[in-house]
């Protein structure tokens, strides 16, 4: 399965769903945080969450749900994302889902709301074999709104 793990830069991937055995060939691959868009129960058949955690922690690799349902990705899921990558160990990311699209996506959508230009996102998602291009105008709107002072008193 580790020929399934697509390189969207040169600290993260995204793969369609991994199983249990997959977690050794990502620690393998230098991969320091797993996280898992993919809801429990989706499919039969799909290792749940638990058993894809502990197989990471057994790998010692750090292990974050982030789970995106028919109600798509939110503005916690990339903020979730992103103290994700932060807190983790120095290394590699690896981000998984059905397909990868919701990982890559959510992904993106996190990369425009801290300020990374759309363009680059775009042509990444595209390099890794994803076409985003669909969902420029959100990621333009996250991106422009990452160069807005906030104004509001903090929570």
């Amino acid at each position: 399965m580790a020929e399934d793990f697509r390189q969207v830069t040169e600290d993260f991937f995204v793969a369609p769903q991994l199983s249990v055995a997959d977690v050794k060939a990502a620690a393998a691959k230098g991969v320091t945080l797993i996280i898992n868009n993919r809801p429990d129960g989706e499919m039969i058949g799909q290792p749940t969450s638990a058993e894809m955690e502990a197989a990471a922690k057994e790998a010692g690799i750090a292990y974050a749900y982030l789970p995106v349902d028919s109600r798509g990705i939110t503005p916690n899921h990339t903020a979730s994302f992103e103290d994700a990558v932060n807190e983790a160990p120095d290394g590699k990311t690896l981000a998984f889902c059905r397909s990868g699209m919701r990982s890559i996506l959510v992904r993106s959508y996190a990369a425009a709301r801290f300020g990374k230009p759309v363009d680059q996102i775009i042509a990444e998602a595209a390099a890794a074999g994803y076409d985003i291009a669909g969902h420029e105008p959100a990621m333009i709107m996250l991106h422009d709104a990452s160069k807005t002072p906030r104004t509001d008193p903090p929570v």
